[in-house]
């Protein structure tokens, strides 16, 4: 029975994205996270582009910036969004990386899909906390609400379309 359930393609797929997405996880969470500052350098990185993006639009902003956790970008007038390590969308990218590493397709594209697909994902974070800095002065009655199902909807179903293309398309070129 066992022979039968590695033959097929969805107990296989299953079995490598989730051995994939568990490798990722714990690497992440036991070594980068707990013996670099990669994390919140990467925050800092996202809180940065987040407030350039504030200030093209025409914004005042400020930030605070510590070395654990306590990272925020807000427009004047407003508290700010909070930026910690659950909100910078590493899980997010394993959770990508881990769908397209899995399923069929030729390694060629799979190694230009995956780097393009995580910059995509980056970028659409760092537009969900621009989003929510707006938010937050616009509209703080609110924030709770869009930072829990709007902006989550928003971006799994984003990385849904980019699996699709991948599973439709891409993996499927020669």
């Amino acid at each position: 029975m066992s022979n039968q359930f590695i033959k097929n393609a969805f107990a296989r797929f299953l079995i490598i994205a989730g051995l994939t997405y568990l490798s990722l996880y714990l690497a992440h969470t036991f070594i980068i996270k707990r013996y670099t500052y990669y994390d919140q350098k990467f925050i800092g990185s996202i809180i940065q582009a987040a407030e350039n993006t504030l200030q093209i639009l025409g914004f005042k902003t400020f930030t605070v910036m510590q070395d654990r956790d306590v990272q925020v970008v807000g427009i004047d007038g407003s508290n700010g969004v909070w930026v910690g390590s659950n909100c910078n969308a590493i899980s997010l990218f394993n959770l990508f990386v881990s769908f397209v590493f899995a399923y069929p397709g030729k390694w060629k594209h799979k190694l230009w899909f995956i780097p393009a697909g995580i910059l995509i994902i980056h970028g659409l974070n760092i537009l969900r906390v621009v989003a929510l800095s707006i938010i937050s002065l616009k509209a703080p009655q609110t924030l709770q609400f869009n930072h829990t199902y709007t902006f989550t909807f928003f971006v799994y179903a984003f990385i849904f379309y980019f699996w699709m293309i991948w599973a439709n398309k891409i993996s499927k070129l020669k």
